[in-house]
């Protein structure tokens, strides 16, 4: 039985550090912190699939009805605004819609600005699916939060901002 102070990532780096072989620094904590890191966002991914399924939508479905949501314009988008933000072909973003459309759980509808083009909409029934799996996504979300105190939340978040500000940082010099 594993004690109760060590997790993977302790018993990851306590293997990895006896059995390095590279020509180069090994650092415990980077390596920790990396393990550590992929097994919240494997842990949340898993309860958001569970989440998804119980709620009768298949991963794509959910996928499509957020993307739909977390807009700036909430449950309503062009198929083409899908397709980018989802990083989908066009074709794939048009599949989804036609099968989706046909099980009540959004919409399209010529423009309101411009009746040339189609806008996507959801669904009372899209919504309340997706309301649904968010709800039972946040609640393992807040089940994993609060072993923290409100400070330690605080502090996490203020450590991984500067972390994801980095990225992106790095990300950016490199397109531009």
């Amino acid at each position: 039985m594993r004690s109760v102070t060590k997790d993977e990532a302790d018993l990851h780096v306590e293997r990895w550090r006896d059995h390095w072989v590279l020509d180069q620094a090994f650092d415990d904590d980077i390596e920790a912190m990396t393990v550590r890191i992929g097994a919240i966002q494997k842990f949340f991914k898993a309860t958001t699939k569970e989440a998804v399924a119980r709620v009768g939508l298949q991963d794509f479905e959910y996928e499509t009805l957020h993307a739909l949501m977390i807009r700036d314009t909430p449950g309503r988008a062009s198929p083409g605004q899908l397709a980018q933000e989802m990083g989908v072909s066009g074709a794939g973003v048009t599949g989804r819609l036609d099968s989706m459309e046909k099980k009540g759980w959004l919409k399209r509808m010529p423009g309101a600005d411009d009746r040339r083009r189609v806008e996507v909409e959801a669904t009372r029934e899209g919504l309340r699916l997706w309301r649904e799996a968010m709800a039972l996504r946040g609640s393992a979300e807040d089940d994993v939060a609060h072993v923290l105190t409100a400070k330690e939340l605080t502090s996490l978040n203020r450590l991984l901002k500067k972390m994801t500000l980095h990225i992106e940082q790095a990300r950016d010099a490199d397109v531009g």
